[in-house]
């Protein structure tokens, strides 16, 4: 794979910053230019305000300049990424200026959604199109997964499997090779999906609110639904979208059933009602800004947000399909709305593609859903979507009617995933052998050991995977006991572990309502017997003599949290949202975080030393519940060390985990167990004062109060403690214990524990 060390992006809009964003995300040197280096400069303002980088100390990554003064610089480029107006004349001028200054075996891609390839590199030098690709990153370039690949017939073959390797591993994009068609994959499907829905919503007369829950959760579609989908990306740029598709595509493509821009939409973008861009769309705050206003789709007009009622949604509950043959009008339009839908993805196979797997994949990673169409036809059934089709006297396309021949899109070939193609070969999926995924394990062998919320898979080469598998990966004393057990058979069986799983979270901690009722039904001997197991379980990782290593991604909050901390290392997918969360529900933690965070932060480079230093440090990050907001975030909180490794795509997450694991078997030893000197009367009275201090100035709460004293009494050892003392580990499990239990007595405590429970939103009392 040629060396991709520094990139260049041409154009500083939302998507052209946002790419330069994600480029220094990935430890690149990036040249950012437009027409006036002050555009440029507000690019890079632009993604630190939204969040575009995963640490802000990234933009420093990032030089600016203008077109014109700085092309030049091209020549220290290894990728060159154009992102101006969607203008063919625009892109061409500019592709000519780059031409004559760029490095021979540079590669140049542009991110166009609506231009061809072929008419991109029309008249341009041969050398040029050699090295040309398009590169449709979806936004925001951070956080949507999907890269559509594009190689021309001129491009080197090389030009496309470095892009598409650098972008899979250093990027951590899914990468997908589309054909050289309008829209490609993604968009062509997405944009008729929403014309559908929005078209069938004003002639079906069904509320807002109820569409959008129609078309989501039944579906695995992201809770924004329809509107709030149209809202967040402006409404003014679906009829733009499908103009462009339309005039791109036959008469006889099904893109041209509905009008670009019906008389709706055409009222609100005359009244400058875009969606969220300009504070009012098919959604608004009301004008005293304490309720929400949705838009009537029959009169245009705002009205205040209803509670959801669908007898459809009532009666069929998830099930996508019962949904579907309902006679309700929610009924009615999820039928009317995905018949057409799924019908119209099966019909552009093979055009766009010529597997089902490009297109799920597409649909998942670019729109959020949780099935690709295939994957949700085989969910309804091939030959009842078939059925549906002809009692509606539509057209069924013949890959559609092939797949409820052969009984489906997807079956199982060698303990592979496999797939229909169009020409009625049936041939298997395999993966990178970089890429390990828990679902593929399944396929192939059984777990070495099972319980009801996880299991043990073997990953070869004397690596096991501990695969966490209840609701959000809760911690319960089933669980507890089944990381026990696993670790007991790890001894004799494997040389390392590896804790990890598929599930889009590590884990959100323990479950409260678990908590909760083991509190109320046994009082304080029953919650502290809860704690004394968590303490005995993540003890056991941390000592165990094999290395253990955590594949986190997702969430790792609270109870989940501590779990990693226990580890011998870390291998964090860059998404990671870590902390010790338990002060927003009244408690602190309980299950080895007071310790384990003093001991990272005592140790680590680069955070202050001394035994109050280190408390102080533990304190304000502990007592605010920090997250972290990316796993680089992370490492600079201090929750991950600097041995701890950071993977970019998450489907490498847990492989990365194993060759972890595999560098740590040879004269591996269990760690001896630590200690600390305390901060004792000294560290008290200083977190004391800031607690009395922030009180008085109102920005901490009564009881924020009286968790902050608790978990200053944990951290310092209490005003009793001796500073020139070690305190063993066994001792700050107890007072984290003592703490834990005292504070769950607590009516306030319990308060915040009840309303998290009842409304998913901490409590300040």
């Amino acid at each position: 794979m040629a060396e991709i060390h520094t990139a260049a992006v041409i154009g500083a809009g939302v998507m052209g910053s946002g790419i330069a964003a994600h480029l220094a995300n990935a430890g690149l040197e990036v040249i950012l230019l437009d027409v006036d280096k002050k555009l440029a400069d507000a690019g890079v303002a632009r993604q630190v305000k939204a969040g575009g980088f995963m640490d802000t100390v990234f933009a420093a990554r990032i030089t600016t300049g203008s077109i014109a003064e700085d092309i030049t610089r091209l020549v220290e480029a290894d990728w060159i990424i154009e992102a101006v107006a969607e203008n063919l004349e625009i892109k061409q001028t500019l592709y000519r200026a780059v031409e004559g200054v760029r490095k021979t075996g540079s590669i140049v891609s542009s991110n166009t959604s609506t231009i061809p390839l072929a008419a991109l590199v029309k008249g341009l030098p041969e050398r040029f199109a050699r090295d040309f690709l398009i590169t449709h990153f979806f936004n925001p370039p951070r956080i949507m997964r999907l890269l559509e690949l594009v190689a021309g017939g001129q491009t080197r073959p090389e030009a496309t499997a470095d892009i598409g390797k650098f972008a899979d591993q250093t990027l951590g994009k899914s990468v997908v090779l589309c054909k050289d068609t309008p829209g490609f994959i993604a968009n062509r499907i997405g944009n008729y999906w929403l014309s559908a829905a929005l078209n069938e919503a004003i002639a079906l007369g069904i509320t807002v609110e109820e569409a959008d829950a129609v078309i989501a959760k039944p579906f695995g579609i992201p809770a924004t639904g329809i509107f709030g989908l149209l809202d967040l990306v402006g409404i003014d740029l679906l009829p733009m979208v499908l103009r462009s598709l339309q005039s791109a595509t036959g008469a006889g493509d099904a893109i041209h059933d509905y009008a670009a821009e019906p008389p709706l939409i055409t009222e609100m973008i005359a009244a400058n009602r875009l969606g969220r861009k300009s504070g009012a769309g098919f959604t608004r705050l009301s004008p005293d800004r304490k309720t929400r206003e949705i838009i009537d789709l029959a009169t245009g007009e705002y009205r205040p947000q209803q509670p959801l009622a669908s007898e459809s949604l009532t009666a069929a509950g998830s099930d996508p399909r019962a949904l579907m043959e309902h006679i309700g009008l929610g009924g009615r339009y999820a039928a009317a709305v995905m018949e057409r839908t799924l019908a119209y993805a099966a019909s552009l196979v093979p055009e766009i593609a010529d597997t089902p797997n490009a297109v799920d994949e597409a649909m998942r990673t670019g729109y959020g859903w949780k099935q690709g169409p295939f994957e949700l036809i085989d969910r309804l059934g091939a030959a009842w979507l078939q059925t549906r089709l002809d009692a509606r006297g539509m057209m069924v396309p013949a890959y559609l009617a092939l797949a409820a021949k052969h009984g489906g899109f997807y079956s199982h070939q060698d303990r592979q995933l496999a797939g229909l193609r169009p020409n009625g070969a049936i041939t298997a999926f395999p993966r990178d052998k970089d890429v390990i995924l828990i679902a593929d394990l399944a396929l192939a062998s059984e777990p070495v050991a099972a319980w009801e919320s996880a299991n043990l898979w073997d990953l070869g080469d004397g690596v096991a995977c501990l695969e966490i598998r209840s609701k959000m990966n809760t911690f319960s004393p089933g669980l507890l006991d089944a990381i026990e057990e696993a670790v007991e058979l790890c001894r004799t069986d494997f040389s390392a572990m590896v804790i990890g799983s598929d599930a889009p979270y590590f884990s959100a901690g323990a479950d409260l309502r678990i908590f909760l009722d083991t509190f109320e039904k046994g009082g304080r001997d029953a919650i502290g017997a809860f704690i004394d197991h968590g303490h005995r379980t993540f003890q056991a990782i941390k000592y165990a003599p094999f290395p253990v290593v955590a594949a986190a991604s997702g969430v790792a909050l609270g109870g989940g949290c501590e779990l990693l901390l226990h580890c011998d290392a870390i291998q964090a997918h860059a998404e990671l949202s870590m902390g010790l969360v338990e002060p927003s529900v009244g408690l602190v933690p309980g299950w080895g975080g007071c310790k384990e965070m003093m001991f990272r932060l005592s140790s680590t480079a680069g955070f202050p030393r001394g035994p109050v230093a280190p408390v102080m440090s533990a304190f304000n990050l502990i007592a605010s519940a920090k997250v972290s907001a990316s796993a680089f975030d992370a490492r600079a909180l201090g929750f991950l060390r600097s041995s701890d490794a950071i993977t970019m795509n998450r489907d490498r997450l847990i492989a990365d985990a194993k060759a972890k694991a595999l560098s740590l078997i040879e004269n591996y030893s269990a760690p001896e167990p630590a200690t600390i000197m305390p901060a004792g009367r000294s560290g008290v009275s200083a977190i004391t004062n800031m607690l009395d201090s922030e009180a008085l100035a109102g920005r901490i709460a009564s009881h924020d109060r009286v968790i902050g004293l608790a978990l200053a009494n944990v951290l310092t050892g209490g005003p009793g403690a001796d500073p020139v003392s070690p305190l063993s580990e066994d001792t700050l499990i107890e007072l984290e214990r003592e703490a834990f239990v005292d504070l769950l007595e607590t009516p306030a405590s319990l308060d915040r524990i009840r309303h998290i429970l009842k409304t998913g939103k901490p409590l300040r009392n």
